[in-house]
């Protein structure tokens, strides 16, 4: 058993984390027992696990578990880069939240990180040319978690979307890797035009509570949005933007703003 844990650890040490961390939890709690194995124990990989808990959330009277199950087995098995999102996605929330302290606790009962699953699963369905199921999951993932991703949205990895009540992303927005985001976040869109109408946000950014990007317009890398801004015109890379409408109000302050979660702007003593 020990010898079987080792090699879990080397070939997939996220997944290996979560699994020893789902024992540790029923040792503490056993009367989430039934949860944990449910959940994590009974799979022997993170991918499984993930349509598992996709498929649980999403199911209804008018979509079985067992076949929502089988679309996202098979759009993991169909696709690596999926799982290879997820555990980025994990990792990222680890880093990123403090109030997250174990590996395990994204897939249990976050739901910011359990609807970017279900998303991506989506976007998958949308890709093959599987429209109607993908609006189904889309349909699903805002009834069940309040957070609507439209399924055509392309989205990277390392994604953590904290609290994430409210957060809605429109069909022609693109979302660099490594972003983090805030509650009541909006991507939309202007006009009735079926090209490009909503924002591209850059890669490490960060976007404060309730911010709103509207249109047409590009964040470029390693910017922060604060918290309530409108954002209406582009913003170049590593720069601070607030207000309504948002203005350039200074440098980012750090490399990385959606690695250091530093929301402050200009606090003096």
């Amino acid at each position: 058993m020990a010898e079987t844990r080792t090699k879990l650890a080397e070939i997939d040490p996220v997944w290996s984390r979560i699994r020893s961390e789902g024992e540790a939890a029923v040792e503490q709690e056993p009367l989430l027992g039934g949860l944990v194995h449910a959940v994590v124990l009974h799979h022997a990989t993170l991918e499984k696990a993930l349509a598992y808990r996709v498929a649980q959330k999403l199911a209804s009277s008018e979509m079985s578990e067992q076949i929502i199950r089988e679309i996202a087995d098979q759009a993991y098995l169909d696709d690596p880069d999926l799982g290879a999102a997820a555990r980025a996605d994990i990792v990222a929330v680890v880093d990123r939240d403090p109030a997250c302290h174990r590996f395990i606790q994204p897939l249990l009962y976050f739901k910011g990180f359990q609807a970017t699953q279900a998303y991506r699963v989506g976007h998958w369905l949308w890709r093959q040319g599987r429209r109607d199921m993908a609006y189904f999951m889309q349909m699903r993932v805002s009834e069940i978690f309040g957070i609507d991703i439209h399924p055509a949205a392309r989205i990277g990895k390392g994604i953590m979307i904290d609290h994430a009540h409210s957060i809605v992303i429109g069909e022609t927005a693109t979302v660099g890797d490594n972003v983090s985001m805030l509650h009541s976040v909006t991507l939309g869109g202007t006009g009735k035009e079926e090209q490009q109408r909503h924002p591209t946000i850059g890669c490490g950014v960060l976007i404060g509570a309730g911010a709103k990007v509207l249109g047409d317009i590009s964040v470029g890398d390693c910017s922060r949005i604060a918290a309530g801004s409108v954002v209406l015109q582009d913003i170049p890379a590593k720069k601070t933007v607030a207000g309504v409408p948002a203005k350039i109000v200074g440098e980012a302050g750090c490399s990385q703003p959606s690695i250091s979660m530093d929301q402050l702007i200009g606090v003096k003593n």
